[in-house]
């Protein structure tokens, strides 16, 4: 069977660690030309050089998605040295968790949403006249169980991934008439550096989800694959967030009942 992502030019941002980073070792493993872009370029360097010591197609590109002029400039390296771009895989992003009158409003308010929305839009228009003019292409946008419900700590990151989902969806329906596709994956709790640098808030911190909740990084990336190679307008993982989001859809009373009484009331003190 011919494998459908062999020499597709795929690009990754947040690709540094994370889902992003074990999404270019298997994208890379299927055959792809993986572009890494993140900030960290020691960090780029050294997985590309794994990548390519193993068989496979890398190259790193710094790039700060919150800065347009470092967009353009990596938009313009790509298409010098590959011509193409097949798949964009936006997943790049950040949290910072922490009741909203104690957020920094440009490290933890600005930041977020240049980071998680705005870069991530911006980075997709320069994408797009490439796939149209190649009439094919695939835009993955990572979002979050956080794009579908909204809970108290979460109300920027909240806010920047229900506008992901948002922005999904209508350029989804803007572009399929041209032959490309667009997919967003609202992955919950994962084992990466995200809940390392998402604050260290005392209600945050006071949560101990079981063990058995937290994905592995890899298989979210293994899952990305899934849908590079077979398309679908969203993917929700693990499964047993969906019926927990037609729950927050259906009955938003009972939830904010419950968030209220099992959560802010005991945590959120205010002088």
């Amino acid at each position: 069977m011919t494998n459908i992502l062999a020499n597709k030019v795929v690009l990754i941002t947040g690709a540094s660690s994370g889902f992003g980073a074990d999404a270019a070792r298997l994208f890379a493993r299927e055959g792809a030309i993986v572009v890494l872009a993140a900030r960290r370029m020691d960090r780029l360097t050294a997985i590309a050089g794994e990548i390519c010591a193993a068989g496979g197609q890398a190259f790193a590109i710094p790039l700060d998605i919150a800065e347009l002029s470092q967009i353009e400039k990596a938009i313009r390296t790509i298409l010098e040295k590959n011509g193409r771009i097949d798949i964009l895989l936006n997943n790049a992003g950040f949290g910072s968790l922490d009741w909203l009158e104690d957020l920094d409003p440009r490290l933890d308010i600005e930041r977020q949403i240049a980071v998680n929305l705005t870069g991530l839009i911006q980075l997709t228009r320069l994408v797009l006249p490439i796939m149209l003019r190649q009439h094919s292409g695939h835009i993955i946008n990572m979002s979050s169980v956080a794009g579908m419900i909204a809970a108290p700590l979460y109300t920027v990151y909240a806010a920047a991934k229900f506008g992901v989902r948002a922005f999904t969806d209508a350029l989804r329906r803007e572009v399929a008439p041209f032959g490309i596709r667009v997919s967003g994956i609202y992955p919950g709790p994962a084992l990466t550096e995200f809940s390392q640098h998402s604050g260290d808030n005392i209600a945050k911190t006071s949560l101990k989800l079981p063990e058995w909740i937290w994905m592995t990084s890899d298989y979210v990336a293994r899952r990305v694959i899934e849908v590079a190679k077979h398309p679908r307008r969203a993917l929700v993982i693990p499964w047993w967030f969906r019926p927990l989001i037609a729950f927050d859809t259906l009955f938003p009373g009972i939830v904010d009942w419950l968030v209220k009484v099992a959560f802010v009331n005991k945590l959120h003190q205010v002088d």
